[in-house]
């Protein structure tokens, strides 16, 4: 079953005007939280978005996120770097990785609760990071990571990817 829900999901770029109600948000948010992290340090937090002025301010802000004019819900994943500043540094500096576990778990929930997504990657783009960052409100110190569109879907792409064995090196 997980692997016919990573087989089918896709972006989604046109939404229907359904809402995506708080219990639906609650358990998007819930798979993000159980994300692996070096050390399991968390290094995120989350800004769920269901206003209209907001979503569309997002949309016209970041250059590959129009579909947030039709998406009724908009999670930001927003990554916190000190929290893997410890003595022994061994967590330093993976916050992409587990902002990126966090992202796909939403991405794979919503799918498996016949939602669609599409992930708006923030960071490392400067100009983006800074006009999402004043968008948000986001504080210096925090970095956001991503944005990632939500609702039912108005679409269906045909499914993209396959198996490619010659991606594969074997070491026995």
């Amino acid at each position: 079953m997980t692997l016919e829900i990573i087989k089918t999901r896709r972006s989604i770029r046109k939404y229907k005007p359904t809402p995506v109600t708080a219990e639906q948000t609650q358990a998007l948010l819930e798979a993000a939280m159980l994300a692996p992290s070096a050390c399991n340090t968390r290094p995120w937090r989350f800004i769920a978005i269901t206003s209209r002025e907001m979503l569309d301010k997002l949309a016209n802000t970041h250059p590959y996120a129009k579909m947030l004019h039709t998406a009724p819900l908009c999670i930001a994943i927003v990554a916190l770097p000190k929290t893997q500043e410890r003595d022994d540094n061994l967590p330093e500096g993976f916050y992409p990785q587990d902002c990126g576990a966090a992202t796909q778990n939403i991405l794979l929930q919503a799918e498996a609760m016949g939602l669609g997504s599409c992930w708006c990657g923030v960071h490392p783009k400067e100009a983006t990071t800074k006009a999402i960052r004043e968008a948000l409100n986001i504080p210096d110190e925090e970095i956001p990571f991503c944005l990632i569109a939500i609702g039912k879907k108005d679409e269906a792409p045909k499914p993209r990817g396959k198996y490619e064995e010659d991606r594969i090196t074997w070491i026995k």
